[in-house]
C-alpha cells in the first residue's frame, strides 16, 4: 500500500486549506478562490521562472509554521513563497498589505501613459483592473514620463515599449514556447526596455503567444489595431484541425467578421493552449473553423455587454395565424453595404466611406503614427498634441 502524502494546512485570510509540500502561497490561494486570491502582474503558471518581478502578490505572513509561529519580518511575494504547514497568511484583511500593493501600482503606473481610451488592451488589461482596485484617483508624479517610439516587430507585432511594464512574460514565452528568443531587456534601471536588437524580426511559428501574455497593451496584434473595441465583438470557441499547434482558440467576431484570434484563456487569464501563428493571423474567416459556441464570460467583465448565452428565441406568430408566410417588404442586407466590408482587409480603421461605397477606403488615425511625424511628435499614443 502506498504511503499517504503528508499536507500541509496553510490559513488565508482565516480560511484554511491543505495542499501539497512545494505548493506557493499564490497557487494555495487560488485553490481557494475568491477575492482573496493576490493579484499577479508577472506570473505566469504556465511558463517557468516567473513572478517575482511585479511584487504586485505582495502579503503578510503572520505566521511562519507550526514548528516555528514567528511571523516574517516584512511581505513577501506570495507567488515566489512556498507555504510550510501551519503557516497563516492575510492578504486583505491585513490593511498594510492592501497600502503596500497600492504604493506598487503607483509605481507601475509612474511611466504609463494615460492610453486607454486609444489602447486596444483596454477591457481586457490586467493594469487597469489592478489600478481600478488598487490605485489612487491622481497621480504625484511631476516628472516627465519616459516615451520610446513604437517598433514593428514584424508583419504581425508591434511593440509599444512606453506601455511595458517590465513583468518579463514575453521573454520567458520566446524561450520556453517559441523556442527561439530575439528580443529580450536592453540596459538597466529606468532605462531598461524590452527590445529586439539592431531591429530584429519576431518570426518564430509561434512568438504570436507573446501578445497573449503581455498584461497591458504594449505587444499588439498588427492585424486588429484600431479595428473595433472588444466589449462590441462577440467571443467564441472555436477549432480546427491545425498540423502545428491543437487549434483550440478563441474568435473575436463581428456579425460574421472575424476580427481577431487569440488563445483561449482560463480565469486567471492565462492561455490554455498555446497556438500558432498561422491560426492567429492568417486563419480570419468563419469557414476556417468549427465554431463550439459562445465563450463564458465573467459578468464583471465590460466583454459581457451585450454578450448574451442562453437565449431562446420566441416563436413565429404571424404564419399560425394568417395561415401564410409574410412577404419580404424591404432586404435591408440589399439595400446597406453594411454586410459587404470586411474588416480584414483594411489595413487602418474604418471610416464613413468604407460603409458608403468605398470598402476598402480607411481613416489615418493620428494615434497610430511613429516618432517625428505629424502632430505626434513625441510618438506616444495620445491624441493630445501638448502630451510629452
Amino acid at each position: 500500500m502506498a504511503e499517504e502524502k503528508k499536507l500541509f494546512k496553510v490559513t488565508i485570510d482565516n480560511i484554511t486549506i491543505e495542499v501539497e509540500p512545494g505548493t506557493s502561497i499564490l497557487q494555495a490561494a487560488r485553490m481557494i478562490g475568491g477575492d482573496i486570491v493576490p493579484p499577479t502582474m508577472c506570473y505566469y503558471s504556465k511558463l517557468k521562472n516567473t513572478g517575482g518581478y511585479c511584487r504586485t502578490c505582495m502579503v503578510k505572513v503572520a505566521a511562519g509554521s507550526t514548528a516555528d509561529p514567528r511571523p516574517m519580518p516584512k511581505l513577501v511575494a506570495s507567488c515566489r513563497t512556498n507555504v510550510m504547514d501551519g503557516m497563516i497568511v492575510e492578504n486583505i484583511t491585513n490593511p498594510a498589505v492592501l497600502e503596500a500593493r497600492k504604493g506598487v501600482v503607483e509605481f507601475l503606473l509612474i511611466n504609463h501613459p494615460l492610453d486607454c481610451p486609444v489602447c486596444d488592451q483596454a477591457g481586457e488589461c490586467d493594469l487597469q483592473d489592478l489600478s481600478y482596485a488598487h490605485g489612487t484617483e491622481g497621480s504625484r508624479f511631476e516628472f516627465r514620463k519616459r516615451t520610446f517610439e513604437r517598433i514593428d516587430l514584424g508583419p504581425y507585432i508591434q511593440l509599444h515599449m512606453t506601455r511595458c511594464i517590465l513583468c518579463y512574460r514575453c521573454v520567458h514565452t520566446a524561450n520556453q514556447v517559441a523556442g527561439q528568443r530575439e528580443h529580450g531587456v536592453l540596459d538597466r534601471g529606468d532605462h531598461a526596455q524590452i527590445a529586439t536588437y539592431i531591429r530584429e524580426s519576431l518570426d518564430s511559428e509561434f512568438i504570436g503567444n507573446v501578445i497573449d501574455v503581455c498584461p497591458v497593451g504594449a505587444l499588439t496584434d498588427r492585424t486588429f489595431r484600431f479595428k473595433n473595441r472588444v466589449w462590441f465583438t462577440k467571443p467564441v470557441e472555436a477549432h480546427r484541425d491545425c498540423p502545428t499547434c491543437k487549434g483550440k482558440v478563441r474568435l473575436w467576431m463581428r456579425g460574421d467578421d472575424v476580427l481577431r484570434v487569440t488563445g483561449r484563456k482560463d480565469q486567471w487569464g492565462e492561455v490554455e493552449d498555446w497556438i500558432c501563428n498561422d491560426c492567429r493571423f492568417e486563419k480570419k474567416k468563419v469557414s476556417d473553423w468549427v465554431i463550439e459556441g459562445p465563450t463564458t464570460v465573467n459578468r464583471h467583465s465590460v466583454i459581457s455587454q451585450g454578450h448574451y448565452t442562453g437565449i431562446k428565441k420566441p416563436g413565429e406568430t404571424f404564419e399560425p395565424l394568417m395561415h401564410r408566410k409574410p412577404k419580404l417588404l424591404m432586404d435591408i442586407h440589399a439595400v446597406s453595404n453594411v454586410n459587404k466590408v470586411d474588416l480584414n482587409n483594411i489595413p487602418g480603421p474604418a471610416t464613413g466611406k468604407t460603409f458608403n461605397g468605398d470598402p476598402l477606403s480607411m481613416g489615418n488615425n493620428p494615434t497610430d503614427v511613429k516618432e517625428g511625424v505629424g502632430r505626434n511628435m513625441a510618438g506616444t499614443d495620445s491624441t493630445n498634441p501638448d502630451t510629452p
